[in-house]
């Protein structure tokens, strides 16, 4: 059973394949190239998909076992017939993509990350600036201001130079950001930095 749903769904894709253009009309194809596609099946599976697509008149097969497509509108009204939007291959496809964009993304996330804390080890080496991280609590009175609102230097002496909100980092983030609950501050200013900025941006909001 499993079977026959697996050629099934290759002939399908097929067919959507010829519609949209990627196998024209006259062109020729052979078994070897499908299974060299993302199928990834026997031959026999292979086979009895081109034996479908040649029922529909779809394709024809040459005594060398060429295939040819003949048809670009008997494709169209296979996938209607069979009310065919994307077989699992193409999906399967679709997911590997979105899966390779997010690798990328993760790698790109990571060389970020290694950059800040690179940069962090410098401003360390650099008296009298002391990079430290501070996480806004809920009751903290800055939640719902912007960073200019706060007058942040004026009343710390630190600067945010980063600031961390679940996965996303913001660099240099600028006067208009709205401080969020649970955010975490990267901030940078003289020995006495974390004492004075923790005291500041925790302190309760006023009843």
């Amino acid at each position: 059973m499993q079977e026959m749903a697996g050629y099934k769904s290759i002939a399908l894709d097929i067919a959507q394949r010829i519609v949209s253009g990627e196998f024209p009309v006259r062109s020729k194809i052979s078994g070897r190239t499908l299974l060299a596609s993302q199928y990834r099946v026997s031959p026999e599976t292979i086979r009895k998909a081109v034996g479908l697509l040649r029922d529909e008149n779809i394709v024809s097969v040459s005594q060398g076992k060429e295939i040819i497509i003949v048809s670009a509108q008997n494709a169209y009204d296979y996938i209607t017939r069979n009310n065919y939007l994307k077989s699992v291959y193409s999906l399967r496809q679709d997911l590997e993509q979105l899966l390779e964009a997010k690798k990328d993304i993760d790698r790109k996330f990571e060389v970020l990350l290694t950059e800040i804390i690179e940069a962090s080890d410098r401003l360390k080496n650099l008296k009298p600036y002391h990079p430290v991280e501070i996480t806004v609590l809920g009751e903290s009175h800055i939640v719902g201001k912007t960073i200019a609102e706060l007058q942040f230097w004026q009343n710390t002496g630190a600067t945010i130079v980063a600031l961390r909100r679940g996965t996303n980092v913001s660099i240099s983030p600028g006067p208009h950001v709205i401080i969020l609950e649970n955010d975490i501050l990267v901030v940078v200013g003289d020995d006495k930095v974390y004492q004075r900025t923790e005291q500041f941006i925790n302190r309760p909001a006023a009843e």
